[in-house]
């Protein structure tokens, strides 16, 4: 026989790597005796399996043929009314031919890189930030700088010095109850994030897939709400947390020039999100209240919430600081001095509990005290359990 010749390697994207801690993390936590706080999973209680299964079902008989059929690629004109409704429910006065339905929230994120992003363009990112944007805009090839934040959100005055140096074609935000931090941009912050994406001329891309959680507090208007911005502001939300993760869809709410050239792009990648997903997913919204479940599960996470903050004092080593979150479903940790909360991790598996480091989150050099915990999944007593074993693991 010939000797047989390789085929070519694979391509290698930098800027991949911290979804393996991530995964390692979700790994080590999935045994039945560890109580995990490290996936981003919403409280099991806030979905409703058998409405779900009702809409579906409804669906399924009424119209068969065209619900699992192919279909267009904007998404479900029904779906995106409810969706156009909500958005001018928050203030952002819109019509059903502005979003554009996608596969979940992460595949926004991917067109939104494939269609605004060139190797070699500059993204500002809030420091730290949602790690699967980060890996979204490396494969892109874009560079991507950090820009410090505090309680309050990104810090303005220093996204105007990046935005001076740095030039960047878009600017990234989690504006409310931050994946990772938990933290929430101040409206003040909002406005001026737009003045200045107005002054300066680059995108903002505003990622929003816990705005319907808040537990404490009045509702912020978006940053694309803002005046100056709505020209060239990108939503992108989520359907996952407020019915279920399972259904795979997000939408995008943007210029009509970005919404087309993403149309083309989701075209390429899966011609269009799940028929029969999105049909059942309209149907959910046109006979349910939606915001009556919305303020249960904002009443459960902000009970474990609650119970989390107890129980970090007694839990955490002295000098620890950490967020304070008013919705969502994370809180953000920072052990004192140099404890590496990454080497600490499988310590606390064998004690029984896990967390996701914060290493990962970071698009300079990470801070590698930090550490994220999810409070949506468990209830009060698991928590309090769960802040114990991490306790006897710190020291």
């Amino acid at each position: 026989m010939a000797d047989r010749v390789p085929p070519p390697g694979l391509v290698h994207h930098p800027g991949a790597g911290g979804g393996s801690v991530i995964r390692e993390a979700l790994t080590l936590s999935a045994r039945p005796d560890v109580l995990s706080f490290a996936g981003g999973l919403p409280a099991s209680e806030s979905i409703d399996a058998e409405g779900l299964r009702a809409a579906f079902d409804q669906v399924l008989s009424e119209s068969p043929h065209t619900v699992l059929q192919y279909s267009v690629t904007d998404g479900d004109r029904r779906l995106r009314e409810a969706i156009a409704d909500r958005l001018t429910g928050r203030g952002l006065l819109t019509d059903p031919d502005r979003p554009l339905v996608t596969t979940g929230a992460q595949q926004a994120l991917a067109l939104l890189a494939a269609v605004l992003l060139r190797p070699g363009d500059t993204v500002a990112v809030e420091e730290p930030t949602y790690l699967a944007a980060l890996q979204c805009f490396a494969r892109a090839g874009a560079r991507v700088i950090p820009v410090p934040t505090d309680d309050d959100g990104i810090e303005v005055e220093a996204l105007a010095h990046v935005v001076d140096r740095e030039r960047p074609r878009l600017v990234y935000l989690v504006p409310n109850f931050q994946n990772p931090t938990g933290r929430t941009l101040s409206l003040e912050r909002r406005r001026a994030v737009a003045r200045l994406a107005g002054e300066k001329g680059f995108w903002i891309a505003e990622d929003d897939p816990y705005g319907d959680l808040r537990f404490r507090g009045q509702h912020l208007p978006w940053v694309t709400a803002q005046d100056g911005a709505q020209d060239r502001s990108i939503l992108i939300g989520s359907l996952s947390k407020i019915l279920a993760p399972g259904l795979r869809l997000g939408w995008i709410h943007a210029p009509l020039c970005f919404r087309r050239a993403c149309v083309v792009a989701k075209q390429a990648m899966d011609l269009h999100s799940s028929t029969v997903d999105q049909a059942a997913a309209a149907h959910y919204l046109a006979t349910h209240d939606i915001d009556t479940r919305l303020e249960h599960a904002s009443f459960l996470y902000r009970e474990r919430c609650d119970a989390m903050l107890a129980a970090l004092p007694e839990a955490l080593p002295e000098g620890s600081t950490w967020s304070h979150p008013d919705g969502g479903m994370f809180l953000w940790v920072r052990l004192p001095g140099h404890v590496n909360a990454e080497e600490l991790l499988p310590q606390a598996v064998s004690h029984g509990v896990a967390y996701v480091p914060g290493a990962p989150f970071f698009a300079g050099p990470p801070d590698r005290s930090t550490l994220r915990l999810s409070f949506a999944g468990h209830n009060p007593a698991n928590i309090e359990q769960g802040m114990k074993r991490l306790g006897k693991a710190f020291t």
